[in-house]
């Protein structure tokens, strides 16, 4: 079964998000193994956007997609510098709100080569519900995207019924789940399978989510349920399964600096030459090379908020996202 993308008549928006903004807090050189009541010096700190959803928000838009992002932030100085770097971009934010009485979100990240402790404190990120939503906005696109579901756990109560709602207004839907804190993998998530048409995990997730011990076994559980998958592997490269059909696509190697954010940078390239009309497997080979651009610079977004270093890499790899 194919994934089709919806009638090409125009609206404002290649594609609307409704997801978190929050800044993430980048310290380098700690000890995996950390003593308390010791003062410990790192190597190294960056502030840098942060949250999935506006990662990805920010990256499609600097890639030249159409994007529309309904968020929250906190009436404080967080928020502030994060809507200052979201607004670096062309990403609409006229549907970016101030929530007083809950402050923006932070997650702290520790590298420790190719692990990293991640602690978070998700503030407005878990109060936006789907009320809070305009869905005259959401659907002047021709796409919904989701990401960090189990973050949002203010929108889990309505999300099957707004899923419906955009389907029936024929927007094709994708989801890229995220991390559960939890480690569960249940609620609303079982639900929203169904009704999706293209779903991003990586490969550790993809195996939380169907409880299966291999890759292979994971995607025969959830090909019969979802028109298109695509499980990124790091340095393995990509998978795209589309009904019974199963490739690879091959990885790009870089000297990584930072892996942070870099599967939301994958899923950035690949929505981006998707909704352009490529197939899945030159779509995914574009996340490929976005994904290895994210890892050039700390987070998520400092590759992309780098002309020079971003227009040099694309013109490397003979790719305009600009002119496609």
């Amino acid at each position: 079964m194919d994934f089709q993308l919806p009638s090409q008549q125009i609206k404002p928006f290649d594609i609307t998000i409704a997801g978190e903004t929050n800044l993430d807090l980048i310290l380098y050189g700690l000890p995996e193994e950390m003593p308390v009541e010791r003062e410990l010096l790192g190597s190294g700190f960056k502030i840098t956007l942060g949250g999935s959803s506006s990662i990805l928000a920010h990256n499609l838009a600097t890639l030249g997609t159409r994007v529309g992002f309904i968020s929250q932030v906190g009436c404080d100085e967080m928020g502030e510098i994060a809507l200052a770097r979201l607004g670096e971009s062309s990403l609409d934010l006229s549907h970016v709100t101030c929530r007083k009485g809950a402050g923006t979100g932070v997650t702290l990240l520790l590298p420790h080569g190719k692990h990293r402790h991640i602690l978070t404190y998700p503030g407005v990120m878990a109060e936006m519900t789907v009320a809070d939503l305009d869905l005259a906005y959401l659907t002047s696109s021709r796409h919904f995207h989701l990401s960090s579901l189990f973050l949002q756990t203010g929108l889990h109560p309505d999300l099957p019924n707004l899923f419906d709602h955009l389907k029936q207004a024929g927007l094709t839907l994708s989801l890229d789940t995220n991390d559960d804190p939890t480690d569960t993998w249940g609620g609303v998530l079982d639900q929203l399978l169904d009704k999706i048409d293209l779903l991003l995990p990586n490969e550790d997730e993809i195996m939380r989510i169907t409880r299966k011990p291999t890759l292979e076994q994971a995607l025969d559980a959830l090909a019969p349920r979802i028109p298109l998958i695509v499980v990124k592997c790091g340095s393995r490269g990509a998978v795209v399964q589309q009904g019974d059909k199963r490739e690879w696509v091959s990885p790009l190697h870089v000297d990584p600096v930072d892996t942070i954010g870099a599967g939301d940078s994958f899923d950035a390239g690949f929505l981006s030459f998707y909704l352009n009309g490529q197939d899945p497997l030159r779509a995914a080979a574009m996340g490929n090379i976005t994904g290895a651009l994210s890892t050039l610079r700390p987070g998520g977004t400092e590759s992309f908020r780098n002309s020079e270093l971003r227009n040099a890499f694309f013109k490397q790899h003979e790719i305009s996202f600009r002119e496609k």
